[in-house]
């Protein structure tokens, strides 16, 4: 679907390779390029998970894309990058602001060798500004824009993974293809900037909303009961039952009323559900307590209420509508063997896009792209030879 872009991915780490990861998956022509050490995702794997020594967290990131090993700082190394960004004319990268342009890969630099480059740079909290040069990292963006202050019960709580890495890849596809657009009607390029931070406001545009216009609609605190939120009327959250858990959404309080012991919410309204939701709630969390989570169901689906059990790994591996979606991909590794992640997650007439190529080995593409931008194989063996590029052997 996008096998007209050709992008150039100066990517590490998370946020990066996973937005570099959705073009590939779309049939874009995407180079990774990194160090003659590899990059740095290969070694690393967040609770040392390698499967026959091969970085999960690697493989998670980094399928249908090449890979080139370059020297950035060697001379000739910077020679390879100003010939390949004439035709790989879209450039991602998550390096910390600032240090790509001293290495004389910034956007300016680029622009002065291809016009219409379209340069998106990934980073913590924004290319510029006083907090440019903080370290950019997940749970730290999830403490700066206000998540962890919202989440939780009694004590601010990050939420249990990545996910501003993952919105922010997301978001950043969205402005090179927005860009895309644009230089096709007008023939310029542009720089495309997205941060951690303002991917998980992003994530919280409802609440926020709120909070900026009606301040005293949110609730100072998190409720201890079942609550998922500081907004939301009285039930809608996680209860526990006699046996487990159960979540509830948008409930009615007529529903409450007709479903729960007779008179437990004598002297509440629906409108108490907002005004005195911690008591309101206290109500319904001791309610739960006294069914099993398969009762509370078989009556909430009965009932038309909205509810679900709180899913483990598990569970969401073995779901019949997560299986259906054919939401796992299972890649052949020649090394890993079988490894199993999540899929791209858009379908396409129905189908997700095909598996082309397995995430690479370290410069596996390395001579064959030199090759294609008009490098000898006598120039090849010699930059190998001197460490400038590496891999393909």
């Amino acid at each position: 679907m996008l096998e007209n872009l050709k992008i150039l991915a100066f990517t590490h780490y998370l946020q990066g390779p996973s937005s570099a990861q959705i073009f590939g998956d779309l049939g874009a022509d995407v180079l990774k390029i990194e160090s003659p050490k590899g990059a740095f995702e290969r070694s690393w794997s967040g609770p040392k998970a390698f499967v026959n020594g091969v970085s999960v967290f690697f493989l998670l990131a980094n399928r249908n894309m090449r890979s080139a090993a370059i020297n950035l700082k060697a001379p000739e190394g910077r020679e390879v990058i100003e010939k390949l960004v004439k035709d790989y004319d879209i450039v991602i990268e998550n390096f910390r602001p600032g240090v790509l342009d001293k290495l004389g890969f910034g956007y300016e630099a680029l622009k002065e060798i291809n016009p219409r480059v379209i340069y998106c740079s990934l980073s913590g909290f924004g290319s510029s500004g006083p907090y440019k040069n903080r370290p950019g990292q997940d749970v730290l963006a999830q403490s700066m824009g206000g998540i962890v202050d919202m989440t939780g019960q009694g004590r601010p709580t990050p939420v249990g993974t990545s996910f501003a890495d993952a919105h922010s890849a997301t978001l950043a596809a969205v402005g090179i293809l927005a860009a895309v657009n644009d230089r096709s009607r007008t023939g310029r390029g542009h720089k495309v900037d997205v941060n951690l931070v303002e991917a998980v406001l992003n994530l919280q545009m409802e609440p926020y909303a709120y909070y900026l216009n009606t301040p005293e609609k949110i609730w100072p605190e998190q409720v201890r009961t079942g609550l998922a939120n500081r907004f939301q009327s009285a039930p809608y959250g996680v209860y526990e039952t006699k046996d487990g858990y159960i979540t509830i959404s948008l409930s009615k309080h007529a529903d409450m009323v007709n479903l729960l012991e007779p008179g437990c919410l004598n002297g509440f309204t629906e409108e108490d559900a907002l005004s005195r939701r911690d008591l309101y709630d206290a109500v319904i969390a001791e309610q739960m307590k006294k069914k099993t989570t398969d009762e509370w169901c078989r009556i909430f689906e009965e009932a038309n209420v909205w509810h679900s059990k709180p899913y483990t790994y598990a569970d969401i591996e073995n779901d019949p509508q997560i299986q259906w979606n054919k939401s796992i991909l299972t890649m052949r590794h020649p090394v890993a063997g079988a490894v199993r992640v999540l899929n791209h997650p858009i379908k396409y007439d129905g189908e997700a896009p095909a598996l082309r190529r397995l995430p690479p080995d370290k410069g596996a593409d390395t001579r064959e792209i030199l090759t294609q931008i008009g490098y000898t194989k006598q120039q090849i063996e010699s930059l190998c030879g001197r460490g400038i590029v590496a891999g393909g052997e």
